[in-house]
């Protein structure tokens, strides 16, 4: 059994940021890596993102091409009226919703598109893939607002030299 997530993980994760940049940075990729899927299943098993959402509540993933097509044909639209009803182009140049919270995320932290939801959100929070290593500043991002990220950061800080 895993330990309650502390109430205060949010201060932590801030407080930690300099520390989880190092583990990033520093560590031995091969040993992260061999000790990331366990870290990761005791993470998810120990926090229901139903009950969070937080990832919906205030980013949006990238909807990519494809996913515009499969959303935008799930829900009978048109390509151009979905983009024109619900994204906007970031600074990046990526399509991106247009409000915060998503307006898939229902009332019940529920998303209505799931079955055809972005890759960003399948993959999110990517705590099983090496995008933690590959790209520590979207992995420092989400530590302050995915306690998933969170947890599996602090368990490899734990395990790893």
């Amino acid at each position: 059994m895993t330990a309650p997530l502390p109430g205060h993980w949010q201060k932590r994760a801030l407080d930690q940021q300099k520390h989880y940049k190092r583990l990033l940075q520093r560590t031995d990729k091969r040993a992260f890596l061999k000790a990331q899927p366990d870290a990761h299943k005791e993470a998810v098993a120990q926090i229901d993102c139903l009950s969070c959402a937080a990832c919906c509540k205030n980013y949006s993933p990238r909807f990519k091409t494809p996913d515009i097509k499969r959303i935008s044909k799930g829900l009978g639209m048109r390509e151009g009226i979905f983009i024109d009803t619900y994204l906007r182009l970031d600074e990046d140049g990526d399509y991106v919703v247009k409000s915060s919270p998503c307006p898939f995320l229902g009332s019940d932290n529920a998303c209505s598109i799931y079955e055809m939801r972005p890759s960003d959100c399948q993959r999110f929070p990517y705590t099983d893939e090496d995008v933690l290593l590959k790209r520590p500043s979207i992995t420092l991002k989400n530590s302050t607002f995915c306690p998933i990220t969170y947890l599996v950061l602090e368990k490899m800080l734990a395990r790893l030299p």
